[in-house]
């Protein structure tokens, strides 16, 4: 049996899952298969597709050459990207995570709407917004004054604006993109718009590849710090977390977010409410049974009795050095050891189509 990994050579993925196998999986490119190179994938190949990741090379196959950090092309880097995945889908290897399902994951509407569709809590969602005039109209019908505005096909929280609306005509937005005199571009610095004419300026850049409009659910804090979680489910099971807190409305790491203390965060929700956590965090998974790995962004409301599901993430396992949930089946396994036992002993269901 031949292990593949289609992802960027030298990527952490890449190695961490590497590390993970018995002897050592061959690794595609990305690259090759934008480019539609021979994969030399065919059926009996165990393959698991990971992230374009920060490759330069593949983000430019994806939405053509230019500053990997600039803020645009989503829209054409989903349309590439999914091409890529149903040439993978027609080897009829044994793939560890469904390319029709990634597919999904990658436009947040689609996936909120299928979450919604299955009882899964998510925030509620405006009717779909195609510029800043279109987006005040929604949410003054709506009469909501905080929302976030996703970039329909954004990762890593690229392109999000947690936007928020006061009367007397004042307006905040709080995002990692940065509108510099060369053009929008992603940050890992998050900034700050405080006028009407800045906050449409930023929201007209980012409309026209789409648009994903949630409420905004005010958060649990730890410490004066606003938390989420980021739970991994393998094979059904909710098997790793991580308390991710941040000064800001984004809880990313790389955008200056930290993890907090899991213990703390037990505590407060009780053995009942942790329970129930989890359980949602599987029951958004459930919603896409032939891959073997979700990551979910679980976000714990004021008060510690209200969840919603904010994301579910294709390539969410990114935790290193993080062990798996006492009691559970990978207690003291990494992410990516435990979805190699998993998957090689047969416990998962995986797409074969």
């Amino acid at each position: 049996m031949t292990v593949t990994v289609v992802g960027t050579p030298g990527d952490r993925r890449v190695r961490l899952f590497a590390a993970a196998c018995e002897s050592e999986p061959r690794v595609v490119a990305w690259t090759d298969v934008l480019r539609g190179a021979g994969l030399g994938i065919g059926p009996g190949d165990v393959v698991r597709i990971d992230s374009p990741g920060e490759d330069a090379a593949a983000d430019a196959l994806l939405r053509g050459p230019g500053d990997p950090a600039r803020v645009g092309g989503g829209a054409r880097w989903y349309a590439t990207f999914t091409a890529g995945l149903d040439r993978l889908a027609a080897t009829g290897a044994r793939l560890l995570n469904d390319p029709g399902e990634i597919a999904v994951m990658f436009d947040k509407r689609r996936c909120h709407a299928l979450l919604a569709a299955a009882g899964v809590p998510v925030p509620p969602a405006l009717p779909r917004v195609t510029s800043h005039a279109e987006l005040r109209e929604r949410m003054d019908a709506a009469g909501v004054r905080r929302v976030f505005v996703k970039a329909a096909h954004g990762s890593s929280a690229a392109g999000v604006v947690a936007l928020q609306t006061a009367p007397g005509g004042r307006i905040r937005a709080v995002t990692s993109v940065a509108m510099g005199p060369d053009g929008p571009h992603n940050s890992l610095r998050v900034s700050v718009y405080e006028s009407e004419r800045d906050v449409a300026r930023l929201i007209d850049v980012l409309a026209p590849d789409g648009l994903h409009v949630e409420g905004w659910m005010p958060k649990a804090s730890i410490g004066g710090r606003p938390l989420d979680l980021r739970v991994v489910v393998i094979a059904g099971e909710a098997t790793h977390a991580v308390v991710r807190t941040s000064p800001h409305p984004m809880t990313n790491l790389h955008l200056g977010g930290a993890r907090g203390d899991l213990g703390a965060v037990r505590d407060a929700l009780g053995e009942r409410g942790w329970r129930r956590a989890l359980e949602v965090c599987e029951a958004a998974a459930a919603c896409f049974p032939r891959s073997l790995m979700v990551g979910v962004d679980l976000l714990v409301g004021v008060g510690w009795r209200r969840f919603a599901v904010g994301e579910a993430n294709a390539f969410g396992d990114l935790l290193p050095g993080l062990t798996g949930l006492p009691g559970t089946s990978a207690e003291g396994l990494d992410t990516y050891t435990a979805q190699v036992r998993a998957a090689l002993m047969g416990n998962a269901q995986v797409c074969t189509t």
